[in-house]
C-alpha cells in the first residue's frame, strides 16, 4: 500500500502528491463557478403543470398546511433539506476568514451531502460574529429547514450556540466540527486498536488540542467506553490540569476546558505536546494546520504499535510518512488522498439521512455512537489493516448502514416522530443515495455539467 511504499518515493514527490488537491481546486473552482445547484424534484409535463405546482393550485397545499401544520414535511421539501450555516470564524485550518471566504467551504459540504446521503443541504454564511444573532437568524429560517448543520464556528461560542439552539429548536441541530468529527475518529479508533491488540477502556491517550473538535471527540470516547483519567489533553498554552490557573479564572466562558481540567490527566502531567504525548498509546490531534504540528521524536516517544490521527485540514498536523518514519503503526489524518481518512465526510451525510427518514427532533451522542460502530464494523467486515481501518467515500453501504443505526436509535431513545422498520430505512436510504448518484452521472453523461479541459 501507499505508506508502505513510503521508503521508496522521493520526499518531494510525496509532498507533490499532497499538494495536487489545492492547484486543482484554483482550477477548476472558477471553471465551474460553484459546486451546487438547484434542480427541480417534481415533474414537469408542460406549462400547465405551474399551475399546479405555483398559482393557483398550490393555494391548497398552503392552506392544508394551515391547518395541519405537520403537513408541510409532505408539502414541501422541508423533509429532506438543511442548512449549513456558519459564521466564518473558525474555517478548515484558516481561521477567521470571514463568511463571503467560507462559502467555498460550504457549497462543498452542502455537494458532500447530497452525493453520499442524499440530503439536500443549502449553504447560509452570516454576516455577524454575535453569538445571539447568529442564534436569532438561525431560529428565523427553522421554518424552511429539516435540520441545522453549524459549521466552522469559533470557539467556544460554538458550544453555547448549539446547546442554546438544540434547547430551543424543534428540529435536529448539530454541529459537524464537533459531533460529525468524534464520531468518525471513534470509528477509526475502534478498528485502530483492533490492529494493533488494544482495548478501547485500557489505552492512554495524548489528545492535542482543545478546541471544539477534541472537546467533543474526548466526550465521545468517554461516553464509548474511554477512561478520561487516561486521557492527556494539550491546548496552546500546555497541558490541562486542575492547576491551570488562566483556566480556572476563565472556567465561565471555558466550561468545558475547566471541565478537562478536572476529569483527565490522573498522572497530573505538566508541560506541553511532548510530554502529553511520551508513553501514550494513542494520540489524537485536532489542533492546527501543519506540517511540524508534531515533531517526530514526540512519536517515536510513544508507546509500541502507537496509533495516531492527525485530523487537521487541509495539512494534517504531520505528513503521515513521517509518522511511519518515527514509528507509529496506524497512521490517519482527515484528508481523502491518504489512506484512513478519519474525516467527518464519512459520518454527517449518513447521520442526517437516518435522522431525517424518521423526522428526528435532535441528533443525539447515543445517535453518534450507533453510526460510528455500524461504520467500524464495515471497515472491520472488509478487513482490518493498518491502512484499512475505516470505510471510504467511494463505497454506498456505510452509509445506508450508518443511516438505518441512526434512525433505530432514533425510535429506542424516543426522539424520533414516526417509525420506521430497519428495512424499511435500508430501502428510503438506498434510494436516496443512489438517486442523488445516478443523477450526477446523467448530467455529466449529457454533457449539463460539463468536462473540464486539460490543464
Amino acid at each position: 500500500m501507499w505508506l508502505k511504499e513510503v521508503p521508496m518515493i522521493p520526499r518531494a514527490e510525496l509532498l507533490a502528491k499532497a499538494q495536487k488537491p489545492q492547484k486543482e481546486a484554483l482550477r477548476l473552482h472558477p471553471f465551474y463557478r460553484g459546486k451546487i445547484q438547484v434542480l427541480p424534484r417534481c415533474r414537469i409535463r408542460g406549462v400547465d403543470d405551474f399551475a399546479i405546482w405555483y398559482t393557483p393550485g398550490v393555494a391548497e397545499a398552503c392552506l392544508d398546511i394551515v391547518e395541519h401544520p405537520e403537513q408541510v414535511y409532505q408539502h414541501t421539501s422541508k423533509w429532506n433539506t438543511i442548512a449549513v450555516v456558519t459564521d466564518g470564524t473558525r474555517v478548515l485550518g484558516l481561521g477567521n476568514i470571514g463568511p463571503e471566504a467560507s462559502l467555498p467551504v460550504m457549497e462543498g459540504k452542502c455537494l458532500l451531502y447530497k452525493y453520499l446521503g442524499g440530503v439536500d443541504a443549502v449553504p447560509i454564511c452570516v454576516d455577524t460574529a454575535d453569538a445571539d444573532e447568529f442564534i436569532r437568524t438561525v431560529k428565523l429560517i427553522q421554518p424552511a429547514f429539516g435540520g441545522i448543520n453549524l459549521e466552522d464556528i469559533e470557539h467556544p461560542k460554538c458550544f453555547y450556540i448549539l446547546d442554546t439552539l438544540r434547547e430551543q429548536m424543534s428540529i435536529p441541530v448539530w454541529h459537524d466540527d464537533e459531533q460529525g468529527t468524534a464520531t468518525v475518529v471513534l470509528a477509526g479508533l475502534v478498528n485502530a486498536l483492533k490492529v494493533v491488540g488494544k482495548e478501547l477502556g485500557e489505552v492512554s491517550m495524548a489528545m492535542v488540542g482543545a478546541g471544539a473538535a477534541n472537546v467533543a471527540v474526548c466526550r465521545l470516547l468517554v461516553a464509548a467506553g474511554v477512561d478520561p483519567l487516561k486521557m492527556v489533553v494539550v491546548d496552546s498554552k500546555g497541558i490541562l490540569h486542575p492547576g491551570r490557573k488562566d483556566l480556572e479564572k476563565t472556567r465561565d466562558r471555558f466550561r468545558d476546558k475547566w471541565r478537562l481540567c478536572n476529569t483527565t490527566n490522573r498522572e497530573r502531567r505538566t508541560g506541553g505536546i511532548a510530554e502529553a504525548m511520551k508513553g501514550a498509546d494513542v494520540c489524537i490531534a485536532c489542533a492546527r494546520s501543519g506540517p511540524g504540528v508534531i515533531k517526530k521524536g514526540w512519536v517515536g516517544s510513544m508507546a509500541k504499535d502507537a496509533v495516531v490521527f492527525f485530523c487537521a485540514n487541509p495539512i494534517p498536523e504531520m505528513w503521515p510518512w513521517e509518522a511511519k518514519e518515527a514509528g507509529a503503526r496506524v497512521v490517519a489524518t482527515g484528508r481523502s488522498d491518504f489512506p484512513n481518512q478519519v474525516n467527518n465526510s464519512m459520518g454527517f451525510p449518513a447521520i442526517f439521512r437516518g435522522a431525517l427518514d424518521v423526522g428526528a427532533t435532535a441528533i443525539t451522542d447515543e445517535m453518534c455512537i450507533a453510526a460510528a460502530r455500524e461504520l467500524a464494523a464495515c471497515a472491520e467486515e472488509a478487513g482490518l489493516g493498518e491502512e484499512n481501518i475505516i470505510p471510504t467515500m467511494a463505497e454506498v453501504e456505510p452509509f445506508v448502514r450508518e443511516a438505518v443505526a441512526v434512525g433505530m436509535k432514533a425510535q429506542e431513545q424516543g426522539v424520533a416522530t414516526y417509525e420506521a422498520t430497519p428495512e424499511e430505512l435500508r430501502s428510503k436510504a438506498e434510494g436516496m443515495i443512489g438517486n442523488a448518484r445516478r443523477a450526477v452521472e446523467v448530467l455529466q453523461s449529457g454533457g449539463i455539467v460539463p468536462e473540464a479541459p486539460d490543464e
